[in-house]
């Protein structure tokens, strides 16, 4: 099982930013799929949930409104769209799942907004 995220950067306050999750080694559809973020000196929040078919969604408060979760299963990739990105929103996001009993996690990618 691999994830590997990107599309993170810096950005300023209320700018936009799409993250990617590659994913591989696993039957991807079937699973659910989760984004997480680590901000420095917190610990590691969920921030949006997708359903293997894509259909249902869930978002943490602090983003709800903001940022979209989506999935492409023919390409294996789940997406996060963060709108009206605020300073608070600065952290690692990391793609993660549970896939046959264990959570797996990528590597991260960087978003840090400020000006």
């Amino acid at each position: 099982v691999q994830f590997v995220e990107s599309g993170g950067g810096l950005v300023q306050p209320g700018g936009s930013l799409r993250l990617s999750c590659a994913a591989s080694g696993f039957t991807f559809n079937t699973y659910i799929m989760n984004w997480y973020r680590q901000a420095p000196g917190r610990e590691r929040e969920l921030v949006a949930v997708i359903g293997s078919r894509g259909d249902t969604t869930d978002y943490a408060d602090s983003v709800k409104g903001r940022f979209t979760i989506s999935r492409d299963n023919a390409k294996e990739t789940v997406y996060l769209q963060m709108n009206n990105l605020k300073p608070d929103d600065t952290a690692v996001y990391y793609c993660t799942a549970i896939i046959r009993g264990r959570r797996y996690w990528g590597q991260g990618t960087q978003v840090t907004v400020s000006s």
